[in-house]
């Protein structure tokens, strides 16, 4: 964010609007990638077990990034003329190389997180932000152009994962694991054949309906208008990432154990939402009431619009952040199955929401207004659902 005023003054709207697009796809595919095996890494008691879902993970990111890759080679520029995405046709291919990396990110930080070793995921984070951000702005000095943010967020994506792989090895060389595992990699991946059948949909499904307004504001609107949007939901991410993110890492690991031991659920469940509700009112607050003068403000004139589209982000970002412990829950819960109802009655809520906005009033503040509100609508929603099933789990679970 310290660099986000120099950025948005070098690049604009529609360069803002190209990376977004971009990101947009990439968010949608990733989870595919290893089909979300990741996630179960913190599950196994048994560090062996954990090291052969990674691998598992490595591997299905590879085959299916390569997958991707083929369709592209021969679907590439059809894809882009159907869903009016012409001004990135020329970044497609860059997106397995993306999927891979970010899969391979992904398995990293879930061993991390695994271990409790989030002051490597930190320190990590801050090297690869410095880096990519300084990259941005010192490229955009001499060629302040969309396809240099497309080709600095891929190399970011490759970047972040050999910094954690380093860590990684750095703590693997001084403790080596020491148990066996208890099954082969199939019986692993059949073990926790869950995830693939009922969180890796979830995902993709959650992130298509978090990037249908990029994806219909380029197209309906053009690049520029997905620009105001990406740096609006850029901005609202923001304590999402440095808070949520952080607190989801920590309480998945810490409701597993729970589980295990049998403590009540509930209370932890209530506490963590409780401290995410209270740590968020001010951040997302300011800019529900000056959104558009602070954006104005901070990252230059031409940005006014995207203050009028973060202020109604912020609504739906709000109960995206007090929602952080319950979808960390989900997994330990055993909600994998409502979680893929979940998103599948949300995307069909959200994309309602745009299409009204979009196609009837053709409005795109109104848009973004009505897909936040449903954003609102359905987070708290699974709040009170997790916190209602996490109540009637017996404690011997």
């Amino acid at each position: 964010m310290a660099f986000a005023p120099v950025i948005t003054r070098l690049y604009g709207p529609e360069a803002f609007g190209m990376l977004g697009t971009f990101m947009a796809i990439l968010g949608v595919l990733t989870p595919i990638a290893a089909l979300t095996y990741p996630i179960a890494i913190v599950l196994p008691k048994s560090d062996a077990d954990a090291k052969n879902l990674a691998k598992l993970s490595a591997i299905l990111a590879l085959v299916i990034a390569a997958i991707t890759a083929a369709a592209l080679l021969v679907a590439g520029g059809w894809i882009a003329e159907v869903l009016s995405l012409g001004a990135i046709a020329g970044f497609l291919l860059l997106i397995p190389i993306a999927m891979v990396f970010s899969a391979y990110q992904q398995i990293l930080t879930q061993w991390l997180i695994r271990k409790k070793q989030f002051r490597i995921t930190a320190r990590v984070a801050v090297i690869q932000a410095l880096t990519i951000n300084s990259a941005k702005a010192g490229v955009g000095w001499f060629h302040p152009v969309g396809a240099a943010l497309i080709v600095i967020a891929t190399i970011g994506q490759a970047i972040h994962a050999a910094l954690l792989w380093s860590g990684i090895r750095g703590r693997e060389t001084a403790h080596p694991n020491q148990d066996e595992s208890t099954g082969t990699i199939r019986e692993l991946a059949k073990r926790h054949r869950d995830f693939p059948i009922y969180r890796a949909p979830q995902v993709a499904l959650n992130a298509l309906s978090q990037s249908l307004p990029i994806l219909m504001l380029a197209s309906f609107f053009g690049p520029a208008a997905a620009g105001f949007y990406t740096l609006g939901r850029t901005v609202m991410g923001v304590p999402s990432a440095l808070i949520g993110q952080s607190v989801a890492n920590v309480f998945y690991p810490r409701i597993t154990e729970a589980a295990h031991s049998g403590e009540n659920l509930q209370k932890l469940l209530v506490r963590a939402t409780s401290a995410m509700a209270a740590a968020g009112v001010v951040p997302f607050g300011v800019v529900v009431a000056f959104g558009p003068w602070l954006f104005s403000f901070v990252f230059g004139a031409e940005w006014v619009v995207a203050g009028e589209y973060a202020r109604w982000l912020a609504l739906w970002m709000y109960f995206g952040f007090l929602n952080r412990p319950s979808v960390a829950a989900i997994a330990t819960l055993g909600l994998q199955d409502f979680f893929l109802l979940y998103e599948v009655v949300s995307v069909a809520l959200r994309a309602i929401a745009i299409y009204i906005g979009f196609v009837v009033f053709k409005d795109d503040v109104l848009a973004v207004a009505l897909f936040s509100l449903s954003g609102v609508l359905l987070n708290a929603l699974l709040v009170m659902f997790t916190l209602s099933k996490s109540k009637r789990m017996p404690a011997s679970e």
